[in-house]
């Protein structure tokens, strides 16, 4: 029995949990696609006048500015680093009083600060070589704005 579950769960874990993540994120946007077709047929069942470019443009989603992406990667950069530290940080507090921890702790520790300041990286660099556009993208929505 003890085998059937060393093999099951990591199966599960590698296998299943992904596959299952990726249906329910695709039936998350098919369902939010239909919703939206709904409205689209309904709108014009009463009114076939109505400019349907202009519904299509405020029922879709909006995209993300590029501030908003550079700020989501420094976000979750901070995160990471930060957990990545503090594992590595209890690695070493633990190795000083005694009680060293497993070598998967450590390796996943430090994995989780190298990661965490490649996302601060790619965030200052990405914040360096986009700096331009972000000026640019605000310029047009403030125009944007005082036109409305």
């Amino acid at each position: 029995m003890h085998d059937l579950v060393s093999i099951l769960v990591p199966l599960g874990c590698g296998c299943l949990l992904p596959i299952m993540i990726v249906w329910f994120t695709i039936r998350e946007s098919m369902n939010k696609t239909n919703q939206r077709t709904q409205i689209v047929l309904a709108a014009i069942e009463k009114n076939p006048d109505m400019d349907i470019e202009e519904l299509m443009k405020k029922i879709s989603p909006k995209k993300k500015l590029l501030k908003e992406k550079l700020l989501s990667k420094l976000l979750w950069g901070g995160i990471i680093a930060f957990l990545g530290v503090a594992l590595l940080g209890y690695c070493i507090v633990q190795g000083y009083v005694g009680g060293m921890p497993t070598a998967a702790l450590q390796q996943f520790s430090l994995f989780g600060a190298v990661l965490g300041i490649a996302f601060l990286i790619n965030y200052y660099v990405g914040r360096k070589l986009l700096a331009k556009e972000i000026d640019a993208e605000e310029k047009l929505l403030v125009s944007q704005a005082e036109n409305k």
